[in-house]
């Protein structure tokens, strides 16, 4: 699987750790950034991961930061994106299951690393499950128009 992943310096740890995990399951990483722990805004890093998901560049987005949150909010701010923000597998079986979720929004302050490298497998491993959530894909769609 084309994954694309991105962070501020807040997650950065995390995304390291993460590169390693998706290369070591054979998927092909394109790891946006950063490349520090240096102040960084998430935005320039968060854009280009959504971006390359809604151009079919990669199959599937993994973002990280402090939170996760406003690195859902500029995730979900590009057509064509469903960015989860997850805090265990539940969360993130959930969210493949009946949202589609095609990018998911961790928080490195939040979550312990196991945690996210579980939410991660999780997330990749689990397909949609279609049926009545198909309908409801379609409203969100509309709301992009």
């Amino acid at each position: 699987m084309r994954i694309a992943i991105g962070s501020d310096h807040a997650g950065f740890r995390y995304k390291t750790a993460l590169v390693e995990l998706l290369r070591e399951l054979n998927h092909e990483v394109h790891d946006f950034g950063t490349n520090s722990e240096a102040p960084a805004d998430y935005p320039d890093f968060i854009r280009p991961v959504a971006e390359a998901v809604a151009a079919g560049e990669a199959d599937k987005g993994i973002v990280l930061g402090g939170s996760g949150n406003g690195e859902a909010m500029v995730a979900n701010k590009v057509r064509g994106v469903r960015c989860a923000i997850c805090w265990n597998v539940t969360s993130a079986r959930l969210a493949r299951q009946h949202n589609d979720a095609n990018v998911v929004a961790l928080g490195q302050r939040l979550i312990k690393l196991q945690v996210a490298k579980d939410i991660v497998t999780t997330f990749l491993s689990t397909e949609f499950e279609g049926g009545r959530h198909i309908r409801r894909l379609e409203k969100m769609r509309a709301i992009e128009s």
